[in-house]
């Protein structure tokens, strides 16, 4: 696992003393370092510079990285090899993301992966057989066969996939943006009806077919967010088909997040677990660590899902955030000099399995609020590399799984067509079948169901909150601009103040002049 420490960052963010704060300076203490906590640091410094507004921002992490989801794995402890462990890839309408790598001057990671190793890009198994499978190299004859499949569901689709996901960008700018209230806005820009019902029902009364609904766009949700179409809620089938530019950062996305912390030049504290927030007469609140630490600030943002962060809010705030289902997620990297056995996919010997392999449910099947038949949800290639460790170094791939199990020696075997040890499913071995292994659970994203109102983004005075955008569209994009949102709302409000403050002054002095 990657590890950051705070003394290492602290030359880079510019930690400050409370003796080099400016009078009336404001002080924001943002609790979490993923994507909202972030970009809400990179903002709201942003919006402080050009208001001439002296801020100090402190962001605290209890993890020994910045990123939250959105962290990276070294196959073999290799600096070389890192590996996307939570959120992985970013597309074109993901404007904050895209944006972002260009002004740090992040490049993309290399996506012909499949091509190098003469695979086929993707295919969908149903459990049963492919049913689809495709390359890059695909010919106009080859998509013209895709259609004679599925009639125009595919185009219709597209079309659909864009006039939402247009809707949603309008939260970006004015009038629109900021949005004080997320329910409000969904209705505003028109996403009501889209996030109120399933993705089943959002695609049939827009005339999609089912069977390019459920062999298609299901198995893309169950790859993104762990769903059949049944129970996830329409707005989110829909991003999960924007892939267009479809890339990731080379080294890890995280560094997105790093470079916004590090721009915002805020205090960064990195292991360090905050246990109370408590409001004080002045509306100030008082943050205090696990460690007995306490410091004032005038602005709280809660950048993590209340329900995980394990903090007394004293007294409680005029809005709690519901407690909501997060999916448990299994996600497994490995190491083997195998690839993917045909049999395992009920293909003969000489054809190749799919660089990237997503599941649907076969066509018999009841969809189901979980994984169904396939027993998982995706595997795929996510790299290759030589294996350091091995009395022979030998080149290997590196797999990803997302499952709703920990997967075992029983489910690898099965997967390589070779003998895989219970040592090696836990711990690998240099010289085995699976060389190396890593086990992660994540709790990686709210369950989907359709809902037509959400959490509340101000709290209580003071007190703002992000994650409430997770129900609504889960994605690093979203939570980036939630905390973008955020910062908006706080620099109004003080402009507001300001504005406030000087027509006071302006009307005591007409008050002397009339004395």
């Amino acid at each position: 696992m990657r590890v950051l420490r705070t003394t290492s960052l602290l030359p880079l963010v510019a930690a400050l003393s409370s003796s080099d704060e400016a009078p009336h300076a404001k002080r924001v203490a943002i609790i979490g370092a993923g994507a909202g906590g972030s970009s809400a640091a990179y903002h709201l410094a942003q919006y402080a510079a050009e208001e001439s507004t002296p801020t100090y921002i402190t962001v605290f992490e209890r993890n020994s990285y910045i990123g939250g989801r959105t962290t990276t794995v070294n196959a073999w402890d290799d600096p070389d090899l890192a590996i996307e462990l939570g959120g992985s890839i970013f597309v074109d309408v993901n404007h904050i993301m895209v944006d972002a790598m260009r002004n740090f001057s992040l490049f993309p990671a290399e996506q012909n992966l499949a091509a190098q190793l003469e695979l086929p890009d993707l295919g969908i198994w149903n459990g049963q057989q492919f049913i689809i499978v495709t390359k890059a190299s695909d010919t106009w004859w080859d998509k013209a066969k895709l259609l004679w499949r599925y009639g125009t569901a595919p185009l219709w689709t597209n079309r659909l996939m864009k006039s939402v996901v247009g809707k949603f960008l309008t939260m970006y700018d004015g009038p629109v943006f900021p949005w004080k209230s997320l329910s409000d806005v969904v209705e505003r820009v028109g996403l009501l009806e889209v996030t109120g019902v399933t993705g089943e029902q959002y695609l049939k009364s827009n005339g999609i077919g089912d069977s390019f609904a459920k062999e298609v766009v299901q198995a893309s949700t169950r790859v993104n967010y762990a769903s059949n179409l049944r129970y996830i809620h329409g707005l989110e089938t829909m991003v999960c088909m924007a892939t267009s530019g479809a890339r990731q950062i080379k080294g890890g996305n995280w560094q997105i997040f790093d470079r916004m912390l590090r721009f915002s030049r805020s205090t960064l504290h990195l292991n360090t677990t905050i246990a109370r927030i408590s409001k004080q007469r002045d509306g100030t609140y008082e943050v205090s660590t696990s460690t007995g630490q306490v410091s004032t600030y005038n602005e709280v943002i809660l950048a993590t899902p209340l329900q995980y962060a394990d903090l007394i809010i004293d007294p409680a705030p005029k809005y709690i955030p519901d407690e909501i289902p997060y999916m448990k997620l299994y996600t497994t990297l490995f190491a083997s000099p195998h690839a993917l056995d045909p049999k395992a996919f009920n293909l003969d010997a000489e054809t190749p399995v799919p660089a990237t392999v997503l599941t649907t449910l076969p066509p018999a099947e009841e969809p189901v609020d979980g994984v169904g038949s396939p027993s998982f949800y995706s595997i795929s290639i996510s790299g290759a590399g030589v294996n350091p460790l091995s009395s022979t170094p030998r080149r290997e791939f590196i797999y990803k799984i997302f499952s709703p199990s920990r997967v075992n020696s029983t489910f690898l075997s099965h997967m390589l067509g070779q003998e895989v040890s219970g040592k090696e499913a836990e711990h690998g071995d240099a010289d085995g079948t699976v060389s190396w292994i890593y086990h992660k659970i994540w709790y990686s994203y709210p369950r989907e169901y359709p809902r037509v109102t959400f959490e509340e983004i101000k709290l209580d005075e003071g007190l703002w909150y992000t994650s409430g955008i997770e129900s609504f569209i889960s994605t690093m994009e979203t939570s980036a601009l939630s905390g973008k949102n955020v910062a908006r709302l706080i620099r109004d409000e003080w402009i507001n103040a300001k504005g406030e403050t000087a027509s006071g002054r302006v009307g005591k002095d007409a008050e002397v002049l009339e004395l």
